[in-house]
């Protein structure tokens, strides 16, 4: 086992060195990562002393400048991510001040801020949600309404950026989502007597209709490959678990993120979902699923006190976010020699095989967690069998 007192820390760092140790420990970071932290952590007391900088003194401005003063001599660890395990430690040892977020506090910023409060506490958002509007509003601010002059906003001004978006987007469901974005930031703004017309009805509808298209869905030797594609290392059994949980029981990636230890009751082999718009469903955990949780619980995940029931591979842990989510389910149908479709196709796969083993439409809305029947009426098109036995014959027969 490696000593961490073998590399000497001088200056104001001295006295945190074993705490600093153990704190890597704890994040599960290996001892040689562990050791060239540490040698960071050395230079930069060398460099405090050498400054007569202490502690105190270690704000964003000391680390930014330590970082440029390494640079010249070392190529390795050069960024502020090599030091973020000591700033952690030491924030949570009380040694340096918590990290403040940065506040923007000019009026484009506030506005930003009181629209993301309407959000939550009027609309009932979700953070992730939230963000994706707000990243919106900030940059239509930026971009469209830099000095705030809303009162000379008029509803062409509206429909040509809509136009312009159209233009520019690889998509009609992304310019669905401009355009739901661009309506709320607008409501709100009228709500708030920034603008005295509700400008959101002024927003052009986008051409795309519901139910016109055709779910795509894994065929049955799609999906034998996809569940055999898997090895049994830490991140094969996590990448199975993760999979398996969208393939049967059609979870959102978001979901599968959102998913704690306590979560699983395994007792009665249900599983509480965190969905939409923050409605939580219990669901019956399938036998195979349950295997592929078990087996990475006891010998793929890191031993860790997070609640996270998927935590990254690699130190420091965390709870896996969806875009992780997403990215191992995009592999793993690579891998099953699926070269189009992402983690969404995992969940119309989950309703096709449902549909196809003779569960009805509100049974299939019931474990897709649907607020409503008629968002999976579209999986109907693809129970052929049914809809053959609809179908009437050719007036005048087959010539």
């Amino acid at each position: 086992m490696f000593d961490p007192g073998s590399v000497r820390v001088r200056g104001p760092l001295r006295a945190h060195v074993e705490g600093l140790w153990a704190h890597l420990m704890r994040q599960g970071y290996a001892p040689l990562s562990s050791r060239n932290l540490l040698r960071v952590v050395a230079d930069l007391g060398r460099w405090l002393k050498a400054e007569d900088l202490g502690l105190v003194d270690l704000s964003e401005d000391v680390v930014a400048a330590f970082l440029r003063h390494r640079r010249r001599t070392y190529t390795q660890f050069l960024t502020g991510r090599a030091l973020e395990p000591l700033l952690t430690h030491l924030r949570a040892a009380g040694a340096i001040p918590k990290a403040r977020p940065v506040v923007d506090e000019s009026p484009a910023g506030r506005l930003i801020r009181e629209y993301a409060t309407y959000l939550e506490h009027e609309r009932g958002l979700v953070a992730v949600t939230i963000r994706a509007y707000t990243t919106f509003a900030t940059r239509y601010v930026r971009d469209e309404r830099p000095r705030l002059d809303w009162g000379r906003l008029t509803a062409l001004e509206v429909t040509q950026f809509v136009l312009r978006s159209a233009s520019e987007s690889s998509s009609t469901g992304a310019t669905k989502l401009v355009v739901s974005r661009l309506r709320s930031l607008l409501r709100f703004l009228h709500l708030r007597g920034v603008i005295d017309r509700d400008l959101a009805t002024c927003v052009p509808a986008v051409a795309g209709w519901r139910l016109a298209g055709l779910p795509k869905a894994l065929e049955v030797s799609q999906i034998d490959r996809l569940v055999s594609s898997f090895d049994r290392s830490p991140i094969g059994l996590r990448d199975s678990a993760v999979v398996r949980l969208m393939l049967r029981l059609g979870l959102r990636a978001r979901e599968v993120a959102a998913l704690a230890l306590d979560d699983v009751d395994w007792q009665l082999g249900e599983i509480s979902v965190h969905g939409k718009g923050r409605h939580q469903s219990r669901l019956p955990l399938p036998e195979d699923v349950g295997r592929e949780l078990a087996a990475y619980l006891r010998r793929g995940r890191p031993r860790s006190a997070l609640r996270s029931l998927f935590l990254r591979s690699r130190a420091p842990y965390a709870g896996m976010r969806s875009g992780a989510i997403i990215a191992a389910a995009g592999s793993a149908l690579r891998r099953a020699g699926v070269l189009s479709g992402s983690a969404h196709l995992l969940r119309h796969t989950a309703a096709t095989q449902l549909l196809r083993r003779g569960a009805s439409l509100p049974e299939i809305a019931h474990v897709l967690r649907h607020r409503h029947i008629d968002t999976t009426a579209i999986y109907a098109k693809v129970d052929l069998a049914s809809l053959g036995a609809l179908a009437r014959p050719w007036p005048g027969g087959v010539p």
